[in-house]
């Protein structure tokens, strides 16, 4: 197609063009070379496949997704459901995606909010305090990650026993053997799952009530959420019977009993997930902030705001066009990054698929499961930004 006849198409105005003449649009020029480019790769994917399948046919392998249904024969050390060794091995798969989701939940979670204190920290006028900040960003940042890992690992490793270690506020216990802290239990009443989950709606709730907050005008709302989500709560928690008890751990003969348990390999991947991708976080608050003019900051101090209101109620709403797609990209960094737990012990989703290939040799299923994983997360999770971007790009723009 001519470039004349191109611009006549895609010229303002012009009448839409024809099935065929998008088809010649969207395949572009040179139609005979991508054809051949095309052929040649599907060409070498079906000579890969090929060649897989003939070497695992001999040695007697049949691919396919059934060995997920077949006992495992390894034991997993911890987990948010129970497995032991005889379950089958997409029990084991379960459990490995429950313990990546854990972990990058509450990495991600709290990298922002340390991030963000940070990144503010950053900017203070006080110059010791922002110097201490530059030197904290730049080690981690331009320190690897793996490295970190291995470093909060020995820290973990080098924590006194459970009998010599100190208690921290008569509440929690740093040891040898994992980190020891209080835990909120639901006991009594027949009603105990639903309880829960009306909880954990409450608890969203407020959350969302105190994100909320951005103005004064939706700070009545926030409230009345808040006192919402309580009231479902104490009623869900009256009706059902049940109650929340603090178990708090305390030392007992040689070890300790009670609360909830940090093993050491999980304690020390979520310190540095934390650590590393906090220290990114904050360069990203930082460049948000400072891409606000000097303007704005002028503006609102001659209106008689204080510098807290300023930069809740006019910096960051702008800043946050910035922010938040630098920070999508540094969640799904740290999701990925999480992989590295297989190199600290920590059971993840790429160990327990790792020792699934080995004891079946299902190695190329076992690398499909892995990467649908990874792909569904990252996109979920990229989806959910995307929209929380759009939201926060409208709301910048109204303004």
């Amino acid at each position: 197609m001519s470039d004349r006849r191109l611009f006549r198409i895609l010229m303002p105005g012009a009448p839409r063009p024809g099935m065929r003449a998008k088809l010649r649009i969207w395949w572009g020029g040179w139609p005979v070379w991508q054809l051949a480019i095309l052929c040649a790769l599907a060409l070498l994917g079906w000579l890969l496949v090929s060649n897989v399948l003939e070497a695992m046919a001999r040695v007697g392998i049949r691919p396919g997704f059934g060995f997920l249904l077949s006992s495992a024969n390894f034991e997993i050390g911890e987990g948010d459901i129970a497995f032991r060794a005889g379950d089958s091995y997409l029990r084991a798969i379960a459990v490995g995606l429950l313990n990546t989701l854990k972990v990058s939940l509450l990495g991600c979670a709290l990298a922002t909010v340390l991030g963000v204190v940070i990144g503010v920290a950053g900017l203070s006028r006080n110059l010791l305090l922002a110097t201490l900040v530059r030197w904290f960003i730049e080690i981690t940042r331009n320190t690897p990650l793996l490295l970190q890992l291995f470093f909060w690992m020995a820290l973990a490793k080098a924590l006194p026993a459970p009998r010599q270690a100190p208690a921290l506020f008569d509440a929690a216990f740093l040891t040898n053997r994992g980190i020891y802290i209080p835990a909120l239990s639901l006991e009594g009443g027949p009603l105990g799952l639903p309880a829960a989950i009306a909880v954990a709606v409450a608890l969203c709730g407020i959350l969302l009530a105190a994100l909320a907050i951005s103005d004064r005008a939706r700070l009545r709302t926030a409230i009345a959420a808040v006192a919402f989500a309580v009231g479902i709560t104490a009623l869900a928690l009256a009706f059902s019977g049940a109650r929340l008890v603090a178990d708090v751990p305390v030392l007992s003969g040689f070890n300790i009993r009670g609360g909830h348990t940090l093993s050491p390999e999980f304690a020390a991947l979520l310190i540095g997930l934390v650590v590393k991708f906090s220290a990114v976080i904050a360069e990203i608050v930082r460049a948000g902030i400072q891409s606000v003019g000097k303007g704005q900051w002028e503006a609102a101090r001659a209106l008689g705001l204080h510098d807290g209101q300023i930069i809740r109620l006019v910096v960051l709403p702008q800043a946050l066009r910035v922010i938040t797609p630098l920070t999508t990209s540094s969640y799904l960094d740290l999701t990925k990054d999480s992989s590295l737990a297989v190199a600290i012990g920590f059971p993840d989703l790429v160990s327990i698929v790792n020792t699934t290939a080995n004891t079946t040799g299902q190695s190329m299923e076992a690398l499909m499961i892995l990467i649908g994983a990874f792909l569904t997360i990252n996109l979920t999770l990229s989806a959910l930004m995307n929209i929380y971007n759009s939201r926060v790009a409208l709301r910048g723009s109204a303004r």
